[in-house]
Parts: structure tokens; C-alpha cells; sequence
């Protein structure tokens, strides 16, 4: 399965794609010098595949290689972070 996590910032959202076909994103808003990720969402044929969590890996990842701190709003993204905790300095302190 071909997978690939990218920034669309037309729409405010990262996006993946599996094998050429939209499969969920993370929609956000810049929030001074951080990203808040706002919401997640997976389609229906890519539920309970693993899809939300390589999409929230590829666009943490993708932030953290920026330099760009998060402001995880989205409760899947905030579980996320819970249960790795490599991305717990990512998370912006106020």
C-alpha cells in the first residue's frame, strides 16, 4: 500500500493519499508561531487500517522537520501524541 502525507495550504489541511486516492486529513490554522491541528479525519473504506495514525506520524513529522511547534486540538492528534511521547516536545507551552 503507497502511501504519501502532504500539505495542501489551499485548504488548510494536510492530506494522504493511498495509492493515488484521498484515504483522511488534518485540517489546521497557524496559531502565531505554531500549527493548531484543528480536526481528523479518516474516509470510511480506510477506517481501522492504521491510516489516522500514519497520518498524524507524517504531519508531525513533516512540522517537527520545519521547526514548527503544535497546538494539538483534535482529540485524535492529542491521543496520538499520549501514546507516543517522541512527539510530546513538539507541543506548544504557552
Amino acid at each position: 500500500m503507497s502511501t504519501r502525507v502532504s500539505d495542501n495550504p489551499a485548504a488548510s489541511r494536510y492530506e494522504i493519499h493511498i495509492a493515488g486516492r484521498l484515504a483522511g486529513f488534518v485540517r489546521y490554522q497557524p496559531r502565531g508561531g505554531a500549527v493548531a491541528l484543528i480536526h481528523t479525519e479518516v474516509a470510511e473504506e480506510y477506517e481501522g487500517q492504521g491510516v489516522g495514525s500514519a497520518l498524524a506520524r507524517g504531519v508531525l513529522d513533516e512540522l517537527r522537520s520545519k521547526g514548527v511547534r503544535v497546538v494539538p486540538l483534535c482529540p485524535f492528534i492529542k491521543g496520538y501524541i499520549r501514546r507516543h511521547p517522541e512527539y510530546r516536545d513538539l507541543v506548544a507551552t504557552d
